[in-house]
Protein backbone atom coordinates (compact mmCIF):
# COMPACT_ATOMS: atom_id res chain seq x y z
CA UNK A 1 0.00 0.00 0.00
CA UNK A 2 1.36 3.47 -0.76
CA UNK A 3 2.79 4.97 1.98
CA UNK A 4 1.60 8.65 2.33
CA UNK A 5 4.37 9.95 5.03
CA UNK A 6 3.23 12.80 7.21
CA UNK A 7 5.03 15.40 4.83
CA UNK A 8 3.42 14.82 2.12
CA UNK A 9 0.10 16.48 1.94
CA UNK A 10 1.68 20.25 3.83
CA UNK A 11 1.41 23.26 2.13
CA UNK A 12 4.52 24.19 0.80
CA UNK A 13 5.90 27.58 -1.17
CA UNK A 14 8.53 27.48 -3.98
CA UNK A 15 9.26 31.34 -4.38
CA UNK A 16 9.90 34.51 -3.65
CA UNK A 17 8.36 37.61 -5.56
CA UNK A 18 6.00 40.42 -4.55
CA UNK A 19 2.52 40.46 -5.52
CA UNK A 20 -0.56 42.85 -4.92
CA UNK A 21 -3.60 40.92 -2.40
CA UNK A 22 -7.25 42.30 -1.33
CA UNK A 23 -8.25 41.01 1.56
CA UNK A 24 -12.20 41.26 0.24
CA UNK A 25 -10.87 38.55 -2.30
CA UNK A 26 -11.20 35.79 0.08
CA UNK A 27 -15.17 37.15 0.54
CA UNK A 28 -15.98 36.36 -3.04
CA UNK A 29 -18.55 33.02 -2.91
CA UNK A 30 -17.61 30.91 -5.82
CA UNK A 31 -20.34 29.93 -8.38
CA UNK A 32 -22.27 26.57 -7.31
CA UNK A 33 -20.67 24.82 -10.26
CA UNK A 34 -18.07 26.25 -12.12
CA UNK A 35 -14.99 24.78 -14.82
CA UNK A 36 -11.27 25.94 -15.05
CA UNK A 37 -9.48 25.31 -17.43
CA UNK A 38 -5.64 24.40 -16.81
CA UNK A 39 -2.97 25.49 -19.46
CA UNK A 40 0.20 23.68 -18.52
CA UNK A 41 3.38 22.38 -19.91
CA UNK A 42 1.83 19.42 -20.82
CA UNK A 43 -1.26 20.56 -22.31
CA UNK A 44 -5.00 21.32 -20.98
CA UNK A 45 -7.16 20.02 -18.70
CA UNK A 46 -10.81 21.14 -17.04
CA UNK A 47 -11.58 20.66 -13.76
CA UNK A 48 -15.51 20.75 -12.68
CA UNK A 49 -16.26 22.20 -9.42
CA UNK A 50 -19.23 21.99 -7.31
CA UNK A 51 -19.46 23.64 -4.27
CA UNK A 52 -21.88 22.40 -2.16
CA UNK A 53 -19.50 18.83 -1.41
CA UNK A 54 -17.21 21.40 0.20
CA UNK A 55 -17.72 25.08 0.54
CA UNK A 56 -15.26 26.77 1.85
CA UNK A 57 -12.83 24.89 -0.31
CA UNK A 58 -14.61 25.64 -3.44
CA UNK A 59 -15.17 29.68 -2.47
CA UNK A 60 -10.98 29.56 -2.12
CA UNK A 61 -9.99 27.36 -4.80
CA UNK A 62 -12.36 30.33 -6.64
CA UNK A 63 -10.75 33.12 -5.38
CA UNK A 64 -6.93 32.03 -6.08
CA UNK A 65 -8.00 31.23 -9.75
CA UNK A 66 -10.07 35.05 -10.38
CA UNK A 67 -7.03 36.45 -9.01
CA UNK A 68 -4.29 34.41 -11.32
CA UNK A 69 -2.82 32.81 -7.92
CA UNK A 70 -1.98 29.56 -9.91
CA UNK A 71 0.10 31.23 -12.97
CA UNK A 72 3.57 30.09 -13.02
CA UNK A 73 2.77 27.25 -10.01
CA UNK A 74 5.10 24.19 -10.68
CA UNK A 75 3.60 20.74 -10.20
CA UNK A 76 6.22 20.07 -7.54
CA UNK A 77 5.10 16.74 -6.55
CA UNK A 78 3.88 13.79 -8.50
CA UNK A 79 4.37 10.36 -7.08
CA UNK A 80 2.98 8.54 -9.79
CA UNK A 81 -0.32 6.61 -8.90
CA UNK A 82 -1.07 8.52 -6.27
CA UNK A 83 -1.27 12.60 -6.34
CA UNK A 84 0.18 15.45 -8.60
CA UNK A 85 0.39 18.88 -6.31
CA UNK A 86 0.89 22.02 -6.88
CA UNK A 87 0.91 25.32 -5.33
CA UNK A 88 2.68 28.61 -4.45
CA UNK A 89 5.77 30.19 -6.54
CA UNK A 90 5.17 34.12 -4.75
CA UNK A 91 5.99 34.16 -0.96
CA UNK A 92 3.80 37.16 -0.54
CA UNK A 93 1.10 35.87 -1.82
CA UNK A 94 1.37 32.65 -0.31
CA UNK A 95 1.46 34.28 3.23
CA UNK A 96 -1.16 36.94 2.41
CA UNK A 97 -3.82 34.11 1.25
CA UNK A 98 -2.96 31.47 3.92
CA UNK A 99 -3.45 34.19 6.86
CA UNK A 100 -6.96 34.06 6.00
CA UNK A 101 -7.98 30.74 7.80
CA UNK A 102 -9.80 28.00 6.04
CA UNK A 103 -12.26 26.57 8.57
CA UNK A 104 -11.81 22.38 7.92
CA UNK A 105 -15.15 20.86 6.42
CA UNK A 106 -16.54 17.37 6.20
CA UNK A 107 -15.77 15.06 3.37
CA UNK A 108 -18.50 14.26 1.40
CA UNK A 109 -17.18 13.02 -1.82
CA UNK A 110 -14.38 10.46 -2.14
CA UNK A 111 -10.67 11.33 -3.13
CA UNK A 112 -11.46 8.98 -6.46
CA UNK A 113 -9.31 9.30 -9.66
CA UNK A 114 -9.20 12.80 -11.00
CA UNK A 115 -10.98 14.81 -8.54
CA UNK A 116 -9.33 17.86 -6.82
CA UNK A 117 -8.16 18.17 -2.72
CA UNK A 118 -6.68 21.07 -0.70
CA UNK A 119 -3.32 19.82 0.95
CA UNK A 120 -3.39 20.16 4.76
CA UNK A 121 -0.65 19.84 7.58
CA UNK A 122 -3.17 20.18 10.49
CA UNK A 123 -6.37 22.16 11.96
CA UNK A 124 -7.58 24.91 9.37
CA UNK A 125 -4.36 24.72 7.16
CA UNK A 126 -6.43 24.50 3.94
CA UNK A 127 -5.10 27.56 2.51
CA UNK A 128 -3.39 27.41 -1.50
CA UNK A 129 -1.78 24.17 -2.13
CA UNK A 130 -3.64 21.58 -4.03
CA UNK A 131 -3.69 18.00 -5.15
CA UNK A 132 -5.43 15.38 -8.30
CA UNK A 133 -5.50 12.24 -7.57
CA UNK A 134 -4.62 9.95 -10.11
CA UNK A 135 -6.22 7.18 -8.92
CA UNK A 136 -8.94 6.16 -6.08
CA UNK A 137 -7.59 7.33 -2.86
CA UNK A 138 -10.60 6.64 -0.61
CA UNK A 139 -8.34 5.97 2.47
CA UNK A 140 -7.86 9.69 1.86
CA UNK A 141 -11.24 10.42 3.04
CA UNK A 142 -10.97 8.66 6.66
CA UNK A 143 -7.16 9.89 7.16
CA UNK A 144 -6.38 11.44 10.74
CA UNK A 145 -3.95 13.93 10.75
CA UNK A 146 -2.79 16.64 13.51
CA UNK A 147 -6.60 16.34 14.59
CA UNK A 148 -8.36 16.50 11.48
CA UNK A 149 -9.92 13.82 9.56
CA UNK A 150 -10.18 13.32 6.14
CA UNK A 151 -9.52 15.67 3.03
CA UNK A 152 -12.64 16.66 1.16
CA UNK A 153 -12.31 16.70 -2.96
CA UNK A 154 -14.68 19.62 -4.15
CA UNK A 155 -13.93 19.03 -7.83
CA UNK A 156 -13.07 16.86 -10.50
CA UNK A 157 -11.27 16.74 -13.71
CA UNK A 158 -13.75 15.94 -16.87
CA UNK A 159 -11.40 16.52 -19.96
CA UNK A 160 -7.69 16.20 -20.30
CA UNK A 161 -6.94 13.31 -17.57
CA UNK A 162 -4.26 12.14 -20.18
CA UNK A 163 -2.46 15.52 -19.46
CA UNK A 164 -2.72 15.13 -15.66
CA UNK A 165 -1.32 11.46 -16.07
CA UNK A 166 1.53 12.54 -18.46
CA UNK A 167 2.91 15.15 -15.75
CA UNK A 168 6.63 14.06 -14.97
CA UNK A 169 6.73 12.14 -12.19
CA UNK A 170 10.09 10.62 -12.66
CA UNK A 171 11.51 12.62 -9.51
CA UNK A 172 8.35 10.94 -7.46
CA UNK A 173 8.16 12.21 -3.88
CA UNK A 174 12.15 13.12 -3.94
CA UNK A 175 11.18 16.98 -4.15
CA UNK A 176 9.66 16.88 -0.94
CA UNK A 177 13.08 16.39 0.31
CA UNK A 178 14.33 19.97 -0.77
CA UNK A 179 11.35 21.75 0.67
CA UNK A 180 14.10 24.21 2.01
CA UNK A 181 15.42 24.92 -1.42
CA UNK A 182 11.90 25.39 -2.54
CA UNK A 183 10.82 28.08 -0.34
CA UNK A 184 14.25 30.38 -0.91
CA UNK A 185 15.08 29.45 -4.50
CA UNK A 186 12.74 28.54 -7.15
CA UNK A 187 15.89 29.22 -9.49
CA UNK A 188 17.67 26.66 -7.96
CA UNK A 189 14.88 23.99 -7.20
CA UNK A 190 14.09 24.19 -10.88
CA UNK A 191 18.04 23.13 -11.80
CA UNK A 192 17.89 20.11 -9.04
CA UNK A 193 14.39 19.11 -10.88
CA UNK A 194 14.48 20.35 -14.45
CA UNK A 195 11.92 18.15 -15.53
CA UNK A 196 8.99 19.20 -13.28
CA UNK A 197 5.68 20.38 -15.42
CA UNK A 198 4.72 23.92 -15.14
CA UNK A 199 0.76 25.35 -14.90
CA UNK A 200 1.05 28.56 -16.99
CA UNK A 201 -2.24 29.84 -16.05
CA UNK A 202 -5.78 29.07 -14.91
CA UNK A 203 -8.96 30.66 -16.45
CA UNK A 204 -12.51 30.70 -15.17
CA UNK A 205 -14.48 29.31 -18.64
CA UNK A 206 -17.66 28.32 -16.95
CA UNK A 207 -18.45 30.21 -14.44
CA UNK A 208 -21.62 30.03 -13.35
CA UNK A 209 -23.15 26.74 -15.00
CA UNK A 210 -21.80 23.07 -15.76
CA UNK A 211 -19.93 21.60 -19.03
CA UNK A 212 -19.92 18.06 -17.95
CA UNK A 213 -22.33 15.05 -19.60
Amino acid sequence: MQKIGLACLVLLLIGCSPTIFKSKWAKEIAPETFVTRFETSKGDFDIEVTRRLSPKAADRFYQLVKHRYFDDVLFYRVNPGFVAQFGSSDSTAYTNWSSIKLPDEKVVQSNDRGTLSFARGGKNTRGTDLFINLRDNSRLDTLYYNEVRGFPSFGKVISGMDVVDALYSGYSDTTMQHSDLMYTNRTGFLKKFPKLDLIEKVNLIAPEKTISN
